[in-house]
């Protein structure tokens, strides 16, 4: 209840998704890089289908076809992404030169915005970024709140108000936890505000071993659970939001931007954020 009313676009300014790659060894990346690509492997298997169960309506029961029903749902109301909204990326070898397992131009990064058309999310960007050989590995999602309407107390805070956004950002890699970013009064007599985080870190709150994500979805196997699962119809509706974009980038032959290992990647993901008035935020 603390959460569930803010969960719309009345309250969310935005939500970001970011599923980075530290991997770089030649082997992996021609494994997994050099015929499919990023957006094949990442973006159609993990990021939608985290987009699907973050967006999705209440299902009318835990059972696996009741949250897969919600989950394609979420996906056929995604917008069709425009090329101009989309930033691909190739990461450089140690050369300086594009790596020689991806001279097919096969991207290794993928920035988007995408826009998911129902009641609830109408409006809302949903930037997402992905790619390997980056400067950390992370994997998050980032819910970035509306300002406060008329905020009293804008010229007390110790940064601009835009960098001091309310945020609660559920985070997988590199430890587990929920964050909650609010702006709090600086302690002491005088009237500054800063922002300030509450965590739950989940190797500091259980003393439990975290599974590994394949290991919970063997297990989900041997038990004949298939809600983290994608059906048919659910596979078909992914395809339908990433098909149109690898034909415009084949058509098109659009090149991806050179990055450096261990960078930021793309400059361009930093524009396309600020076209749809977000700014990427790095970390907590």
């Amino acid at each position: 209840m603390v959460f569930e009313p803010l969960w719309s676009r009345k309250y969310i300014r935005n939500v970001q998704q970011v599923v980075f790659s530290e991997e770089t060894s030649a082997e992996t990346q021609g494994r997994y890089f050099g015929n499919y690509g990023i957006i094949r492997d990442i973006v159609h298997s993990h990021i939608l289908q985290t987009i699907a169960l973050f967006a999705m309506e209440p299902p009318v029961s835990l059972d696996g076809e009741d949250i897969r029903d919600e989950k394609v749902k979420v996906l056929r109301s995604i917008r069709k992404v425009d090329i101009e909204d989309v930033v691909l990326g190739q990461l450089k070898d140690a050369s300086g030169d594009v790596d020689r397992y991806t001279k097919s131009m096969t991207p290794t990064y993928f920035a988007a915005a995408m826009y998911i058309d129902n009641a609830r999310w109408d409006g809302v960007p949903f930037l997402i970024k992905t790619g390997m050989g980056l400067m950390e590995n992370r994997a998050e999602i980032r819910i970035q709140f509306h300002h406060v309407p008329g905020n009293i107390y804008r010229e007390r805070f110790g940064h601009d108000i835009d960098l001091d956004t309310n945020e609660l950002v559920l985070r997988d890699l590199p430890e587990e936890a929920i964050l909650l970013k609010v702006n709090n009064k600086v302690p002491g007599l005088g009237l500054q505000l800063d922002a300030s985080e509450l965590n739950l870190l989940y190797r500091d709150r259980y003393d439990v071993e975290v599974p590994d994500s394949y290991e919970h979805l063997l297990l989900d196997v041997l038990d004949g659970d298939s809600h983290l699962f994608m059906r048919s119809d659910e596979l078909a509706a992914a395809w339908s939001v990433l098909a149109p974009i690898l034909h415009e980038i084949d058509q098109k032959s659009v090149a991806p931007e050179l990055y450096d290992a261990g960078d930021k990647g793309p400059i361009n993901a930093y524009y396309l954020a600020a076209k749809h008035g977000v700014r990427w935020d790095d970390g907590c």
